[in-house]
């Protein structure tokens, strides 16, 4: 009977409880790091959506006012990373773990706090460099982990990732019923809860010793002058472009069409579910049957061929099918391609200098989506005012398969030895 009923079971419920086992099968620290990444989404989730609302309404910001918050959070974010990096390197990986949640911890606490634009800008800086600490440090942390197993390891992380994504949102609705700053407080203590629980729980890793430490611009320079971690980097660029579609092309294109704010919060669940129901099996199809190099370039294809059906004309009451059609096959694109990217840096960085390499490739990607996003939403305008309705679809889907040419012209070339191996 138990067999059967186990048979009888959705291939949801099944890929969840493969994740779980998977999740089982990694020693504490790797634990604690995927519990860790789900209680930062879903903190960071559960407030971001809603702020550039809460500064317009609760705070009476003006646009301009609103537009230099939150690019004050995004810039010290993308361009702190390599500095999270390197102290990460030096310092360790724990401290840097544990300071970016404490940071986070009091910007977000401030948010909800004050309506003064001077601290409304310390909490953006505080909560933008705190993700800069922890990022690359807890990605350094899981990869040495982790050892053989990292493509496994972050196959995992990704759910847990895509769950705080869910639920965060959902989390932050329910509480602005009470207020935004209860939304704030709540966010602010389930990172304060982070910090400690990554104080007590987390075992440090030996970090340089004073001998094997050299000046942090020879760290950098060493990171930028390798040429197969460079062109890598940069083959890897134009896929964050067009990932970060998911919060500009597509929700613009889904109020076109009359799916509304619902479409676009239906659209952020589809992909959010896909992640947490398929990742640990995608990967694990994936890893028995391509090398890294091979993985990486066919999920960065589909992520361009993930636009195709953007540029198809459908009629009502159809017109939202295409961006639907572009939500899966962006999402299944990047499943098929993150786990294997993340370990290959790992692997191209040695034991060293993990989070500075972390920290550059983070810093070029935010370049990627800067770009992205300027180029997407000047062809949108080009397209609108020409006509050209079908031009910045058919532009981000080439951007997608010249991307995955690259990689598998380095793979062909055999420039990154990390490409042949699913480990």
């Amino acid at each position: 009977m138990d067999t059967l009923r186990q048979h009888q079971r959705p291939a949801g419920e099944h890929a969840v409880i493969g994740a779980l086992r998977q999740f089982r099968s990694f020693d504490r620290p790797i634990q604690l790091l995927q519990i860790n990444q789900v209680g930062i989404n879903l903190g960071f989730y559960m407030l971001m959506p809603y702020l550039a609302q809460h500064l317009a309404t609760g705070a009476g910001l003006a646009a301009w006012a609103i537009g230099l918050i939150l690019g004050l959070r995004n810039m010290s974010q993308q361009g702190m990373f390599l500095v999270g990096g390197s102290l990460s390197d030096r310092l360790g990986y724990k401290p840097m773990i544990m300071m970016g949640c404490a940071l986070r911890t009091v910007g977000f606490a401030l948010f909800g706090l004050t309506t003064s634009l001077p601290l409304l800008g310390l909490a953006a800086v505080l909560t933008g460099f705190a993700g800069a600490l922890f990022n690359p440090a807890a990605r350094a942390y899981l990869a040495c982990e982790a050892g053989e197993r990292k493509v496994e390891a972050f196959a995992v992380f990704n759910v847990f990732y895509q769950a705080g994504i869910l639920l965060g949102p959902l989390v932050g609705v329910v509480l602005l019923s009470v207020g935004f700053t209860a939304v704030c407080l709540s966010a602010a203590a389930i990172f304060a809860a982070l910090t400690v629980l990554q104080g007590r729980y987390l075992p440090k890793r030996r970090v340089m010793d004073r001998d094997e430490r050299q000046p942090v611009l020879r760290d950098w320079k060493q990171a930028f002058s390798d040429r197969a971690f460079l062109s890598f980097a940069t083959a890897m660029i134009a896929s964050y472009g067009l990932s970060y579609q998911m919060y500009l092309g597509l929700p613009l294109e889904v109020q076109r069409t009359g799916g509304g704010d619902r479409g676009v919060t239906a659209l952020y669940a589809l992909s959010a579910l896909l992640g947490i129901a398929g990742q640990v099996r995608l990967t694990a199809w994936c890893a028995a049957r391509w090398t890294r190099g091979q993985a990486i370039a066919r999920g960065l294809a589909l992520t361009g061929l993930a636009f195709a059906p953007m540029a198809v004309a459908v009629p009502a009451p159809w017109s939202l099918l295409p961006a639907v059609a572009c939500a899966i096959l962006l999402t299944l694109g990047t499943m098929i391609a993150f786990p294997f990217e993340m370990a290959t840096i790992a692997d191209m960085a040695g034991d060293r200098l993990i989070g500075t390499y972390y920290g550059v490739y983070n810093l070029l990607s935010g370049a990627g989506i800067l770009t992205g996003n300027l180029l997407a939403g000047a062809l949108v305008d080009v397209a609108r005012s020409s006509g050209w309705a079908n031009l910045p679809w058919l532009l981000l889907a080439a951007a997608g398969l010249t991307s995955a040419a690259a990689v598998s012209r380095l793979e062909r070339r055999n420039r990154l030895a990390a490409f042949s191996t699913c480990h």
